[in-house]
């Protein structure tokens, strides 16, 4: 069973004396004398007896219109992953127009759910385990050895 919430019992107790056909100030008066400084303010329990005179008895708060909560799923998070995989150089204002959401989303999921940074123009994990960082050492290693070696040829001709 789920918990009313102290307005709720608030806003029950205000409609109990509504029903008794009790006036504004005297719901007041008894709200105040029972809850003390907890007690709503005299214009809440005002606006409660006009919403309960229009047939307006729910507690519960109706939805509200506006935007989504969130746009970060499951599935924009792959999809983002999937273009970042597909091209590394991709701006987040490319992505952003590609899927129809912010760039600040595409970015927060870049750097908070994919863990990821721009490094050098591309997208790169923050952190490499070692599986990764193998290969980028090796490569860096071959890189230097190509370089040196062109250095040496270039510098002592034979």
């Amino acid at each position: 069973m789920r918990a009313i919430s102290t307005t709720s019992r608030r806003e029950l107790s205000s409609s109990f004396f509504f029903l008794q056909g009790k006036v504004p100030k005297e719901i007041h008066t008894n709200l105040t004398e029972t809850s003390g400084e907890h007690a709503p303010s005299y214009a809440t329990v005002k606006n409660w007896v006009a919403q309960f005179k229009r047939d307006d008895f729910s507690t519960c708060d109706a939805p509200r219109p506006g935007r989504p909560e969130t746009v970060t799923t499951p599935e924009i998070i792959d999809q983002i992953h999937e273009l970042i995989l597909e091209d590394r150089r991709i701006s987040a204002k490319s992505i952003a127009e590609q899927l129809g959401i912010s760039r600040e989303r595409v970015g927060s999921i870049i750097h908070e759910d994919l863990d990821m940074r721009k490094l050098s123009a591309k997208w790169v994990p923050k952190f490499l385990n070692v599986d990764q960082k193998l290969p980028r050492c090796q490569s860096s290693e071959q890189i230097l050895e190509f370089f040196l070696g062109a250095i040496q040829m270039i510098s002592c001709p034979n």
